[in-house]
């Protein structure tokens, strides 16, 4: 955009009694007022780089490459070559033409109207701006927009385009971070846009997060994230392939030591059972028996005695001994050396009771033996008598008074086995033998607690 300040400077001079207008002297020869040529009779009219020209009736400082750029007079508009990419009425470039006879490249003012380039006079003698971009008289090019301006005009381009090489370019708005996330570049302007998870805010440019939990898209519980979300599921629930349902979690099928008897998936949760004869412990997961004979609820009459054992109970009558043993107490009988019908029979049957765990690891001590009375001179042997046919059980004799009863391979149960232990007692000084025995009868559970 070439910038031209204009001076216009007007002088007086005498005319001998005939008096001019400003700019104008007399010419007695001719007798009438000519022009004055400023630029000859004034020593520096124009400094710097511009360069005097003389009008009729003043002058015009004007820049000396403007002055020197040839003249092309206004004709009906056509396409130019070249263009400017600002201008004062000028255009900057030109092509090249043969050498010919130009004109001033200023506007010619005729008579006396003293108008500064760019101006025209109006009817009324005063001076009136030329709107070049109406008169299309301007040299701006087919991308450019014409702005008239007091005594000139500019070209420029419209919003979202810049001048390059003078021609107008779409400014890529997205390469200069207009937009917060998402750019769109369009001819002469931009489009922004947000990722999933964000609204665009009033501002076209700017986004803000979404709270997607507002609109409770999660089964259960939401939680909010920056662009995003995340459901949660509550104890005892798993989230879904879909991330936002939650399904139950089947606790049960973790382990199959979850709970000691049997474990039962509820929503959300699951519980313990136990078999007829337990009842499930504190710690929800374990099976303890219940003593059917402490709370009273079993069937014995009174009679008889109420024995409890794992997971049940049993009733037993009241001890009757076969002969010729006679009862010497509620749980044993005995056979008197006296009568002869006892002879190479046990001298006692002492009557116990025991419960036994199914599948108990083995071996386990799980009942001893010993010799009340002692003599002197008599040594004592201890032996399964019988009962053991599958040969579960050994004695183990931990002294030459006691006896340790062995259980040396698993029992399964349920099952109730009758064991006879003997004590066999024996004296060589006196020559005598003899025996007792403890009937054993071992209630074996269902279940291994």
């Amino acid at each position: 955009m070439l910038a031209a300040l204009v001076f216009i400077a007007l002088c007086m001079h005498p005319a001998h009694g005939q008096t001019c207008t400003e700019g104008f002297a007399f010419d007695r020869r001719i007798r009438q007022c000519i022009d004055v040529d400023e630029c000859r009779s004034m020593p520096d009219a124009c400094r710097g780089d511009m360069r005097c020209v003389n009008q009729n009736g003043g002058y015009l400082c004007l820049p000396r490459s403007l002055y020197n750029q040839p003249y092309r007079p206004e004709t009906p508009a056509q396409p130019d070559p070249a263009y400017s990419d600002t201008a004062l009425g000028f255009a900057d470039t030109f092509p090249a033409s043969p050498p010919r006879s130009v004109e001033p490249s200023y506007p010619r003012v005729r008579g006396t109207a003293q108008c500064i380039l760019g101006y025209v006079v109006a009817e009324d003698g005063t001076c009136n701006d030329i709107d070049e971009c109406e008169t299309n008289s301007h040299h701006c090019n087919p991308t450019q927009v014409c702005i008239n301006t007091s005594g000139g005009y500019t070209c420029s381009c419209t919003e979202g385009y810049w001048l390059i090489g003078g021609q107008c370019q779409d400014i890529d708005e997205c390469r200069y971070g207009y937009c917060q996330q998402l750019c769109a570049n369009v001819p002469g302007s931009y489009s922004c846009s947000c990722n999933t998870g964000f609204l665009l805010n009033l501002d076209s440019r700017t986004c803000q997060d979404v709270d997607e939990c507002a609109d409770e898209p999660c089964s259960h519980g939401c939680f909010n994230t920056y662009g995003s979300f995340m459901c949660n599921c509550d104890e005892g629930f798993e989230l879904q392939e879909d991330g936002t349902n939650c399904k139950d979690l089947d606790e049960c099928g973790f382990s199959d030591f979850l709970c000691q008897h049997r474990c039962v998936n509820t929503p959300g949760s699951f519980s313990c059972i136990c078999p007829p004869g337990y009842y499930v412990y504190e710690d929800g997961r374990s099976c303890e028996d219940i003593n059917e004979c402490d709370t009273g609820n079993n069937t014995c009459t009174t009679a008889q005695v109420c024995f409890n054992f794992q997971g049940g109970y049993t009733c037993l009558d009241p001890l009757q001994c076969p002969l010729p043993y006679i009862e010497v107490s509620e749980n044993q009988c005995m056979c008197s050396a006296e009568n002869p019908a006892c002879r190479d029979k046990p001298f006692t049957i002492l009557y116990r009771h025991m419960d036994l765990s199914s599948g108990r690891s083995v071996p386990a001590d799980i009942f001893q033996m010993q010799a009340t009375t002692r003599y002197p001179g008599a040594f004592y042997i201890f032996q399964i008598k019988s009962g053991n046919d599958g040969r579960e059980f050994h004695m183990r004799q931990t002294s030459n008074v006691s006896a340790t009863l062995v259980l040396s391979r698993p029992i399964t149960g349920p099952r109730e086995l009758v064991l006879d232990l003997e004590m066999v007692t024996v004296n060589n000084v006196i020559n005598f033998r003899g025996s007792s025995i403890i009937r054993l009868t071992i209630f074996v559970s269902e279940h291994p607690f």
